[in-house]
């Protein structure tokens, strides 16, 4: 077992001591929404991964499904990528990976099998130069799900050029091949990982996905389970107790 100072030591957050400068925060006023649909668009414009609209804004109606959670990472108090995370379960199946892969999850969902989907996961192109280190930071909000949620098994849709980077980190397998994803130019495989058989592993070789606790259920109490201001839940990891799961 490691302590949070290894998380702090990470590859991935030692070089631009960024353990004391990153913030997770729920998306959920007006003019957060706002800011996260036009942060998609310019970064999936860039990417050539939608087409043109006049609103220059991206956003679909899983945003507010019931199931569904969406989280800004905040570095130095600014928005520099999201994440939005879906609770999978046999009475909850509200996500376009649902939706899109219906024959691959459904039979598993009918099952009694629980999942992590997240889903249009973004990053600010300027930030993401400055801050290589944004991938594993806001991934991590996923990984912490699954653990918060108990869930069976951690999912992503993931164009072809990006798995490797989820086999190497999270340890997922391919478990559908692609298809066209509803809205956009691109295509887009279903990989899925064992996260109970996986945990250790991925926690030894990644430290920054270890968590406590506390800071996951500040995370992903909702609004309306909270005994203070919404604009009170707001956490980073380094603020996370120095033994995981206390």
């Amino acid at each position: 077992m490691g302590s949070v100072a290894e998380a702090r030591n990470s590859l991935f957050v030692r070089d631009l001591g960024l353990s004391d400068r990153v913030v997770y925060r729920p998306i959920e006023t007006r003019e957060e929404k706002d800011q996260l649909y036009l942060m998609r668009y310019r970064a999936y414009r860039r990417n050539e991964l939608i087409p043109a609209s006049e609103a220059e804004r991206y956003g679909d109606h899983y945003d507010d499904a019931p199931n569904a959670l969406t989280f800004g990472v905040h570095i130095d108090g600014e928005l520099c990528s999201s994440i939005r995370l879906h609770l999978l379960t046999s009475e909850q199946r509200m996500s376009y990976t649902a939706e899109l892969f219906s024959d691959v999850l459904h039979p598993r969902l009918d099952q009694g099998e629980t999942f992590i989907d997240p889903a249009r996961f973004v990053a600010d192109p300027e930030k993401a130069r400055r801050f290589p280190e944004l991938p594993y930071l806001t991934l991590r909000l996923a990984y912490m799900a699954c653990e918060h949620f108990n869930v069976d098994t951690g999912l992503a849709l993931v164009r072809a050029g990006h798995q490797r980077f989820y086999r190497q980190v999270f340890l997922y397998e391919t478990i559908a091949e692609p298809r066209q994803f509803p809205n956009a130019l691109v295509e887009v495989g279903l990989m899925a990982s064992d996260f109970r058989a996986r945990h250790d592993q991925v926690l030894a070789r990644f430290p920054i996905m270890r968590s406590s606790a506390f800071e996951r259920r500040k995370l992903f109490l909702r609004r309306g389970e909270r005994q203070s201001s919404p604009r009170g839940v707001v956490t980073s990891f380094d603020r996370a107790s120095t033994v995981p799961g206390t």
